[in-house]
């Protein structure tokens, strides 16, 4: 089972990167908490991994901290909750915003997640209030965000509605989102930009 990988990172998007180390790319499904921590393509980055293995198929799952990992194991041990339903969690919400609405139960918060339903939500309360705590959002939550390369506006609103519509959400609701992002700076980047649409998604 892969538990970590170090290499040469050769692509990266919103919930994918491909590693490359020695030689072989690994192709990682990662939470946008971890894709705004990422640096330039071409750099050296370590994440921490999760195999998910399955009859039909193997999956490589990246955090760039143990926190998120823990997290997201936590969250994918709910039933109903799968690894990818895991991962649109995290992206959707930041960890803090997951842990508080399930400690405050929440629900309209978490329902706000392309995929969660109302019958989720409950048993994400249920089986989590009481082991997700303060120290799991001081673990997952990053640091920093970094800053992203000088987009054209009309480029910049293409890849953020882009980013939001694999998330989940449906088109005309991700293109009014970002419009209202870039509404409060049009020069927002990438990572700034795709914050605000989805602060504004999960109200």
């Amino acid at each position: 089972m892969i538990a970590h990988l170090s290499g040469t990172l050769i692509q990266k998007q919103p919930n994918s990167v491909v590693i490359d180390v020695g030689g072989v790319g690994y192709e990682l499904t990662v939470p946008l908490s971890t894709f705004y921590e990422l640096p330039e393509t071409g750099s050296v980055v370590a994440l921490r991994a999760y195999t998910y293995v399955r009859e039909d198929a193997l999956q490589l799952f990246g955090f760039k901290s143990e926190g998120e990992k823990r997290l997201f194991l936590l969250l994918t041990s709910v039933s109903g909750i799968g690894p990818r339903l895991a991962i649109t969690l995290l992206s959707g919400l930041s960890a803090e915003d997951i842990v508080q609405s399930i400690r405050q139960n929440n629900l309209a918060r978490l329902v706000s997640v392309p995929g969660v339903g109302k019958k989720t939500a409950e048993r994400l309360v249920v089986k989590l209030k009481d082991k997700v705590t303060s120290a799991t959002v001081s673990e997952a939550v990053a640091a920093t965000s970094r800053a992203s390369g000088d987009a054209k506006p009309s480029d910049l609103r293409d890849d953020v509605v882009s980013a939001l519509v694999n998330l989940g959400y449906q088109r005309p609701q991700a293109e009014r989102a970002v419009s209202d992002a870039l509404k409060e700076e049009a020069s927002a980047t990438f990572e700034v930009a795709l914050k605000r649409a989805l602060r504004a998604l999960s109200r």
